[in-house]
């Protein structure tokens, strides 16, 4: 028997909302931590990619054993597997710069437990499928689209919750009450999930026998002129948009924001997404299409990119660093609402030029190319920002200039039409 369904929705929301909250919190302190302890560049590269590694192996594999044994017990296990790694985060984060703790340096526990925690989190199918059981047809977009409103308001409220649990002083050594306060907030979720979250999966419903890897649905959907390079494009401006992500912590640091205030930074950038993606995609995407959706978004942030760059200048005075940080801010929007136009266009694009029988595997193609270019976007960003603070961004942007060449090209091309026999 299914579940309620009003009620199984809001709770699974609640349940991801409050562990999302906790990678709110974590994320921006990542890159100002791992420098603390002194990682080079590919360690700290290594450090921020590592989770989004790990979800790009594991949530195929999460999301088959829900099939299996239920949402339930995946959802939970993630949880437990949160709670451990945040606080495993905060202890490692108290101890000094060169101690050693069970033969590992700090640098290297904190790696640990960014691969626990991607691990871990991988589990955001496993909700996809939970709310896939309770909802039908005409409800499945609707419903979805609760993950991404978890998304935007975890990365939105995780760093001002965070404001009160560091200090002020931006050469205060690194705080353990984030990553404390993430495994109490996961903790939470994961007491929601023991006492309020049904079982969706009915009894009866057994997993259909597929393979991983439909080869012959991959090699039908590259054959067409504009699926190679819609997924190119995807991969393209997922890898600018985590330079620019992955590094953002590093450049406010060099102008003289303690934690604190950049938690608010980050809190800025969520809340910037999230009324972008809310109110002014949805509202202007059925108007003006993909097409031009997609390259105004391309064009805004190739130039939000070039106009942080030209702002990330390697050494400033402080009344320089004021002047520059106000700069940053006023153009910030511009990087994130491209981003917040640019993606869902793409993936509206490659779901219209596919064959309707293949869309949920071209589209899975899709998340495949941002999951990656998320791995390899901030080792990259991170290499060049500690050779110059304005390379990662100069980069990223003439990464977003083929970008736009390529959703120049892929936009104009008709919507896939099945051929006879197809």
């Amino acid at each position: 028997m299914n579940p309620p369904r009003t009620a199984s929705l809001a709770i699974v929301f609640l349940v991801v909302f409050i562990d999302l909250l906790g990678f709110g919190i974590v994320l921006p302190l990542l890159p100002r931590y791992g420098d603390h302890f002194h990682a080079d560049r590919w360690t700290l590269g290594a450090l921020m990619a590592a989770f989004s590694a790990m979800q790009f192996l594991f949530a195929p594999v999460w999301g088959r054993f829900s099939d299996h044994v239920g949402r339930r017990p995946i959802l939970m296990l993630g949880l437990a597997g949160s709670v451990l790694c945040y606080a495993l985060f905060g202890f490692v984060s108290s101890l000094p710069a060169e101690a050693v703790w069970l033969g590992w340096g700090p640098v290297a526990w904190m790696l640990l437990s960014r691969i626990g925690a991607g691990i871990a989190g991988a589990t955001i199918p496993t909700a996809q499928a939970y709310i896939a059981d309770c909802t039908g047809i005409t409800e499945r977009g609707r419903g979805m689209a609760l993950i991404g409103a978890a998304f935007g308001m975890g990365f939105t409220f995780g760093p001002l919750l965070a404001t009160a649990f560091v200090s002020s002083d931006p050469q205060a050594p690194p705080s353990a009450a984030p990553g404390y306060l993430a495994a109490g907030l996961s903790s939470a979720a994961l007491l929601a999930a023991v006492f309020w979250l049904p079982e969706s999966l009915r009894p009866d419903s057994a997993p259909a026998a597929r393979r991983w890897l439909e080869l012959g649905t991959l090699r039908r959907s590259l054959s067409r002129p504009t699926i190679g390079p819609l997924l190119a494009t995807m991969f393209l401006t997922t890898f600018a948009f985590a330079q620019f992500e992955s590094t953002l912590s590093l450049l406010t640091k060099s102008l003289g924001l303690s934690d604190q205030k950049n938690f608010y930074v980050f809190a800025y950038l969520g809340f910037l997404l999230t009324l972008a993606q809310g109110l002014l995609v949805r509202r202007l995407l059925p108007r003006i299409g993909e097409r031009w959706m997609a390259l105004t978004g391309s064009m805004l942030l190739t130039v939000g990119l070039l106009l942080v760059g030209m702002l990330a200048r390697p050494s400033a005075s402080p009344d320089e660093n004021r002047s520059e940080l106000a700069a940053l801010f006023a153009v910030l929007p511009v990087s994130i609402v491209g981003f917040a136009a640019l993606t869902p266009s793409l993936q509206s694009l490659l779901s219209l030029r596919s064959d309707p029988g293949e869309q949920g595997g071209v589209l899975g193609l899709g998340q495949s190319m941002s999951a990656l270019a998320r791995i390899l976007g901030p080792v990259a960003g991170i290499a060049l920002i500690k050779s110059d603070p304005r390379y990662p961004y100069w980069s990223a942007a003439v990464t977003m200039l083929v970008g736009t060449a390529l959703v120049a090209t892929c936009a104009s091309s008709p919507p896939h039409r099945p051929a006879a026999g197809e």
